[in-house]
């Protein structure tokens, strides 16, 4: 982890930094011209139900373009059906020469069937042409049409889900839909899933939503084959950039105030501007634009060709800032995005400098020079945070460094909604840990000395200079995969295929409803000395194991509470060893393997040291360090004056914790023990002992009345 030196301001403390290989896998193609992600991808082409979870940049539209050709051509399939979230993204599925590069066939979209492009809104009542345009393609002999959401949603609701049958249905940006009964998309999916009678590919860079809502019901998420390209393959195979790092800067104030010190002309950047909807926005966002221009300098005017401002620096250097925000004169309006979206201006670095925007330049927006996302404000969504840090991940020649940077208000003394600043306070810090755990290898747990098969060394992974050692726990990496076998003593392995899928393939998403309770955010950073760290590892998390797949057999959800926490807490203990290596001022920066190996080597894993683990502790110190000492003690006292009481649920799962303590022990938790876990325990028997006295005396007493 390496503090990132601003050129001109050394205002940004970053609360995750990686520094990647450089291997260029990302960008080498093989002889079909596919590269790394594409050709995984394209090895499953055979599945009916295809998942594909792959970071931004990663060529996912590609991908669906070879696997989407080869069911037309080999697989019997009549036609295919591209669905994007909004029409700008319909670009990125235009014709494409693939047999230049050593492919079967190219991919051609007919330009009437390229529904992203018609004239009109994708409103039910003025899109009537649209549907009937999807009617006459369903009816044609072409192959290929590209459409949004909004219009596939109408189409299916007028035409019925037979009409798409023996066709390849492709949802681009799949976190749109929902298994919520509401979510129309994601029921017809539901129906199309049901019938059976089409294939589906599913795309996205952020397999999880920002509203804890699941995409899929797990029986519909069990009928799909996962490929998963993790954002940590992606950039090490980059060949130009090197790091990225990741803060919050927390302000008091104006925001417009706080841009001057974090916004750094040299840096190719985009600024996200709050909703006038929030409490950050000044409400008048044309001054807010404004002021930040001036930020950066003087206005000398603005470039009749394209529409961007003319700003010159204090060094003399003239910027040209795109401003996305200011709608009240459409034909400048379009100028400006017409201007950046020129296919002949992608490749020229000083085409543009900077951009400024409200609810645009983030979902599937490509502009591959951006050094720096600097977004005012928290979002709700960690989905809206995954994807604009995607537009600064973008490899780029020279383009070594890039930065992600949010704008946070202070919580203050003198507010009047202190709960909801720090409300906003947890959601930002829950998006940032969030992406900790998105840039992280791939993990593959096993457990140590238990003679199962799945135990031992692994094909394919180094193991250090010293090689594997059977006496000691072993971390081993496979460059090919990007994974990362680590063993761990006490580790319990999933007894069910669909419990070793989740394993495997959906941590992240078990990890992402850990980040997202309040409850466990607020114990764990603030209210550290009233917190145990096994209340937040074993009852939050394993209630939110529970609560996700409840169909699981008990064995399944622990070991799947199991593998989730070792993912983050070890993720967080490698940064935390990083950050201590800053503060003493050592040179250079600990590659993530080696801080895995270190933590491993001094501690030899066990999962009971990992449940141990506060997951908050590195995040507690960047916190620590960023905030005001004034503002961070008053959100430890706010939320530390909470009342704690054990719900019966929590008094249960702390009793079953007791009887296997009990198993190998000998003997009941002492609530007087030196030990806050075992104290917590006791407590926990002692809590649901009263809440069972408590039912049988209502129970009693309700007899009684009856009977009385």
């Amino acid at each position: 982890m390496n503090t990132p030196a601003n050129p001109t301001h050394a205002t940004t403390v970053p609360s995750v930094s990686i520094t990647t290989a450089r291997t260029g896998r990302s960008a080498k193609a093989n002889e079909l011209g596919m590269r790394t992600m594409q050709e995984r991808a394209y090895t499953r082409r055979g599945e009916q139900y295809l998942l594909l979870k792959s970071p931004p940049a990663s060529g996912k539209s590609r991908a669906l373009m070879f696997i989407a050709l080869d069911k037309l051509h080999s697989q019997g399939l009549r036609q295919a059906i591209v669905v994007v979230p909004e029409r700008s993204i319909g670009s990125s599925f235009a014709d494409e020469p693939l047999t230049q590069h050593g492919f079967h066939w190219d991919w051609q979209v007919a330009p009437q069937w390229n529904l992203c492009n018609a004239p009109g809104v994708d409103e039910p009542r003025i899109a009537k042409s649209k549907v009937d345009a999807v009617r006459k393609f369903l009816a044609s002999p072409d192959k290929v049409m590209v459409c949004t959401h909004a219009t596939f949603r109408f189409a299916v609701e007028e035409l019925g889900i037979e009409a798409f049958d023996e066709r390849l249905i492709a949802i681009d940006e799949f976190h749109h839909v929902s298994s919520n009964p509401d979510n129309k998309l994601g029921s017809q999916l539901g129906d199309f899933i049901a019938r059976d009678k089409v294939h589906l590919v599913a795309m996205t860079g952020s397999y999880f939503r920002g509203d804890s809502e699941a995409v899929l019901t797990p029986a519909d998420e069990a009928r799909f084959d996962t490929v998963t390209y993790t954002y940590y393959e992606q950039l090490n195979g980059y060949r130009w950039l090197k790091s990225l790092d990741i803060g919050y800067f927390f302000y008091t104030g104006r925001y417009v105030d706080a841009v001057a010190k974090v916004l750094d002309p040299t840096l190719k950047t985009i600024v996200h501007i709050p909703s006038v909807n929030s409490r950050e926005s000044l409400q008048d966002k044309e001054r807010e634009v404004n002021e930040i221009m001036s930020a950066l300098g003087e206005w000398k005017g603005v470039d009749p060709g394209t529409g961007f401002h003319l700003v010159q620096t204090q060094a003399g250097r003239t910027l040209k800032v795109a401003d996305l925000v200011d709608d009240s004169d459409a034909a400048r309006r379009s100028r400006v995005v017409a201007a950046l979206k020129d296919p002949a201006q992608k490749h020229h670095r000083d085409h543009v400098d900077v951009i400024i925007a409200l609810g645009m330049a983030k979902e599937g927006f490509d502009w591959i020079w951006c050094e720096h996302a600097l977004t005012i404000g928290y979002r709700s969504s960690l989905t809206e945070i995954v994807q604009i840090i995607g537009r600064a991940t973008r490899d780029a020649e020279g383009k070594e460094r890039t930065r992600f940077t949010n704008l946070i208000a202070e919580p203050a003394a003198e507010q009047s909604a202190v709960a909801e600043a720090v409300n906003d306070l947890l959601k930002a810090i829950s998006a940032s840990l969030l992406m900790e755990q998105v840039l992280a290898p791939r993990y593959e747990f096993t457990p140590k000395n238990t003679g199962s098969g799945d135990a031992g060394q692994k094909e394919g992974f180094d193991y250090g200079p010293d090689g594997y050692q059977p006496d000691h726990t072993n971390v081993g990496v496979n460059e090919a995969t990007g994974q990362y076998h680590i063993e761990i003593k006490g580790l319990k392995l999933p007894e069910s295929a669909e419990a070793t899928r989740i394993c495997k393939e959906d941590l992240n998403e078990v990890v992402t409803g850990f980040l997202q309770d309040k409850t466990v955010l607020e114990r764990g950073l603030f209210d550290r000395d009233n917190t145990v760290p096994e209340e937040l590892t074993q009852l939050r998390m394993g209630k939110i194991v529970r609560e996700r797949y409840p169909n699981l057999s008990e064995a399944d959800q622990e070991s799947i509470r199991q593998h989730a926490v070792a993912a983050m807490n070890i993720t967080q203990q490698v940064k935390q060893l990083q950050q201590q290596q800053q503060q003493q001022q050592q040179q250079g920066s600990t590659a993530l393997l080696d801080g895995v190996r270190k933590f491993v080597n001094v501690h030899d894993l066990d999962i009971d040291l990992i449940d141990r683990i506060n997951p908050f502790e590195a995040a507690y110190a960047v916190l620590a360090r960023a905030m005001d000492e004034n503002a961070l003690r008053q959100v430890q006292t706010s939320i530390a004056a909470k009342k704690i009481n054990l719900s019966e649920d929590e008094a249960r799962e702390l009793t079953k914790r007791a009887l296997l303590f009990k198993n190998e022990r000998g003997r009941l938790p002492d609530l007087h023990s030196a030990d806050a876990w075992e104290q917590r325990m006791a407590a926990g028997v002692a809590a649901l002992t009263r809440y069972r006295t408590q039912a049988k005396a209502a129970q009693a007493r309700e007899e009684a009345i009856r009977h009385g």
